[in-house]
């Protein structure tokens, strides 16, 4: 026998359907199934090795070139394996009851575990496992609370109130437009405008019923449990790779879900504000279709959850309906224009 065979190796063994690791030195496979069969009592006619990774068998010739501690499977005659995704498999079963179960588990394939990947896929299906969205008061769940305000007492009135925080901070947006005004008139009737828009969100609670479970199905963003889903970006009629996210389940999703954004199809800043103080600098503002840009700038209309990964952040190339810009006037009115215009050319 050469002198790499001599030569002893550790390595990790495991059972079949069993997450717990042992480790076993061997000079060669015929040692190393001895050794393993008689630790984890296993029969020894049949048993064979394989790596835990992908499933392949260990032979002689592969024993010697393989790194220390790596993780390998022992089995019995009738068993195979094929990798990381029996594991997986194994765990979401329908052997496995409860969520219990498959969070305990989850826990016991991250024990030991090595593969940074592996531990990603394990560590993102235990936060999915650990869901308290049943829970709503700052009493039942007072992890979810962490930094957010005493004043909030549930987990909808703080959404609420996120969402509210949003669409305040778009209203901002708009106020900061008159920075950009010169003409005294234009202002005057600008900010005239931005009161208007200001009672019509007030009447609306900000439309923070967007992020808040307990409201209307029709009004709400999400499920009746918490579930907001990534609607795709701005181009898109839905979201390819199907995001989803419940910021009601756990703090982390809260805080993850604060990177979502509510995004404007036809853009607030290069088409919504530009088409509005436009439409002021040749009109007064009661002539302006207020609602139309309400619509624009503050409701799911115009407004799309989406994924921070899903949020193009490129012009959009869309742009505000010219039809929709001004109010439509009745045939009285115009009848009371053509007359005065009528009268102003007999002077």
């Amino acid at each position: 026998m050469s002198q790499p065979f001599n030569k002893i190796k550790s390595v990790k063994i495991r059972r079949y359907k069993d997450n717990r690791k042992y480790g076993v030195a061997a000079t060669n496979v015929k040692e190393l199934l001895k050794k393993g069969c008689k630790l984890l009592k296993l029969p020894c006619p049949g048993a064979h090795v394989c790596l835990y990774a992908d499933g392949t068998a260990v032979t002689e010739d592969i024993f010697p070139s393989l790194p220390d501690n790596t993780e390998l499977v022992l089995l019995s005659r009738e068993q195979t394996w094929s990798g990381v995704a029996c594991d997986i498999s194994q765990l979401l079963s329908t052997d496995q009851q409860t969520s219990e179960a498959l969070i305990e588990a989850a826990k016991g394939l991250m024990l030991d575990e090595q593969s940074p990947k592996r531990c990603k896929i394990l560590a993102d299906l235990l936060l999915t496992l650990e869901d308290r969205s049943v829970l709503e008061s700052r009493e039942e769940d007072e992890d979810w609370f962490q930094g957010v305000d005493a004043r909030f007492k549930t987990k909808s009135a703080y959404m609420k109130y996120n969402c509210e925080s949003r669409i305040r901070g778009y209203m901002k947006e708009v106020d900061d437009a008159i920075k950009i005004i010169q003409k005294a008139k234009v202002r005057t009737e600008f900010l005239k405008t931005s009161k208007r828009l200001v009672e019509m969100l007030k009447t609306a609670k900000y439309n923070g019923c967007y992020f808040d479970r307990t409201e209307k199905e029709l009004d709400r963003l999400c499920t009746q449990q918490g579930w907001f889903t990534c609607k795709g970006s701005f181009d898109q009629d839905e979201c390819q790779s199907r995001h989803s996210i419940n910021p009601y389940s756990n703090r982390e999703n809260r805080i993850v879900f604060s990177t979502w954004n509510l995004d404007h199809r036809i853009e607030k800043k290069r088409a919504i504000i530009p088409t509005l103080l436009e439409a002021l600098h040749s009109h007064k503002s009661t002539d302006i279709n207020l609602n139309y840009f309400y619509r624009l700038l503050f409701t799911k209309e115009n407004l799309k959850l989406v994924h921070i990964v899903c949020h193009k952040k490129g012009a959009h190339d869309l742009l505000c309906d010219t039809k929709k810009i001004f109010r439509r006037t009745s045939n009285t009115d115009k009848g009371c224009q053509k007359a005065k215009g009528k009268k102003r050319r007999l002077v």
